[in-house]
């Protein structure tokens, strides 16, 4: 195996460890107004990610610097020619981390009302843009002989575009359901299990839609076996939702979510950016690598600090592992989604 071909791995298992991760935080935003029913529940649930949401984040950080340093044409290209769907992902990332760390500074209700809009449709949005932008980079777009995007924001906003879109948006929010009934107890717990049945159901129809497209349009042998296991997982997590398995569950739906980015990764390979204007002029894991030296060097820094941060970020799940209900939540004046410990020992 080539170093190019090593870092487009470690790039895809970066980028899928983000969306695993990162994708039951947007869910549990989505719940905050689908599930919660009044202001201390939603409490609960911003509770549940409070101490391991920006934590998540750092995966994203990670994959894009890894992005830039290994692949620097793929990284001028995508985020030239995706800056308008990207920023709206990033101001949303920001205003939504904001909102976690401000709503419970006041007591009043508009105040936390506003931050609690924003909590939702900040993590709505980039649920669906983020399917927006890795179908338009498996499907391709419009790229010159010079490596640069020559399309507009308009070319991103395809059929095939939205559809992946809404398939990561109802994605996350099951998986955040799942994850809810898993760190919940009492009414909201069953309530959370409930909607995971079906939300499950409908990310089933849009991703059998849109992996299936995916699979016709740009599959190979390699993809196949990740579409099997996507549908095989999603099956296996409605079984063990409707058992009250939660943990198995959880894991269940966190695997729809890697192997159906596992799948876009190998449809994508050898390519990282297809061109629709020439195929000629695709992006490929060869001619938009960095050199093999600055290559070498970045494999050094991964294989010392990778397993650090692996084995903190694990530390972290296991320390704030306890559930949490609304017998939890103090009257006024919580602190909540700060990252402090919440719940006692021993709850």
């Amino acid at each position: 195996m080539h170093l190019h071909d090593f870092w487009y791995l470690l790039i895809a298992v970066l980028w899928t460890g983000y969306f695993f991760l990162e994708g039951f935080d947007f869910g549990i935003g989505v719940l905050t107004r689908t599930l919660a029913r009044d202001r201390t529940e939603r409490r609960v649930l911003i509770n549940t990610i409070g101490p391991v949401w920006d934590a998540n984040e750092v995966w994203l950080i990670t994959a894009g610097a890894a992005t830039f340093a290994a692949f620097p044409d793929w990284y001028a290209t995508l985020f030239s020619g995706f800056y308008l769907p990207l920023l709206a992902i990033l101001v949303c990332l920001i205003l939504r981390g904001v909102a976690f760390e401000y709503r419970h500074k006041r007591p009043e209700e508009r105040w936390q009302r506003n931050w609690e809009q924003v909590i939702f449709w900040c993590s709505l949005l980039p649920a669906f843009l983020w399917g927006v932008a890795f179908a338009n980079l498996v499907r391709g777009v419009p790229i010159g002989p010079d490596k640069n995007f020559t399309g507009s924001v308009l070319d991103l906003l395809g059929p095939y575009a939205l559809l992946g879109g809404l398939f990561t948006l109802v994605l996350f929010t099951f998986h955040g359901a799942v994850f809810a009934a898993l760190k919940t107890v009492g009414e909201i717990r069953h309530r959370a299990r409930a909607q995971a049945r079906w939300y499950g159901l409908a990310a089933g129809v849009l991703g059998v839609a849109f992996l299936v497209w995916t699979q016709i349009q740009s599959g190979n042998g390699r993809s196949l076996p990740a579409l099997g296991v996507a549908v095989a997982a999603l099956a296996a997590a409605l079984v063990c939702n409707r058992l009250g398995r939660e943990g198995w569950a959880f894991t269940c739906s966190g695997l729809v979510v890697v192997a159906a980015f596992a799948m876009l990764f190998l449809a994508l390979f050898p390519d990282v950016m297809p061109s629709t204007t020439d195929p000629r002029w695709s992006l490929t894991v060869g001619n938009a690598a960095s050199s093999p030296y600055t290559l070498k060097i970045m494999t050094w820094v991964a294989g010392l600090m990778t397993p650090v941060v692996i084995g903190y970020q694990a530390w972290t799940y296991w320390v704030f592992r306890q559930r949490i209900g609304t017998q939890h939540i103090p009257a006024q004046h919580a602190p909540d989604a700060s990252g402090a410990q919440r719940v006692p020992a021993g709850h």
